[in-house]
């Protein structure tokens, strides 16, 4: 297991539940850009997929929860751009 990458996703995961409890709390899209939050999806689910077939070790833990973690945030974008939507008619 590598420290350098516990500690990478560590640092990456702590700013998640504060994007989701602001998305969830603003209702807004805001500051939010939904490609990014794909592509860093994508690049979680890689480093997964890397774990999986080439290098298991429990830094995959890591991998999931920032998986889940962007997933919900993803989710709440959509939530928030359609509540946008609605209020803008």
């Amino acid at each position: 297991m590598s420290i350098f990458e516990s500690i990478m996703l560590l640092c990456f995961g702590a700013a998640w539940p504060f994007s989701i409890y602001r998305s969830y709390k603003s209702r807004s899209t805001a500051g939010k850009s939904l490609i990014f939050s794909v592509l860093l999806l994508i690049g979680y689910i890689s480093g997964i997929l890397h774990k999986i077939f080439y290098s298991y070790d429990n830094v995959i833990i890591l991998y999931i929860i920032n998986s889940i973690m962007v997933a919900i945030d993803i989710l709440l974008y959509m939530r928030n751009k359609k509540y946008q939507e609605s209020t803008e008619h």
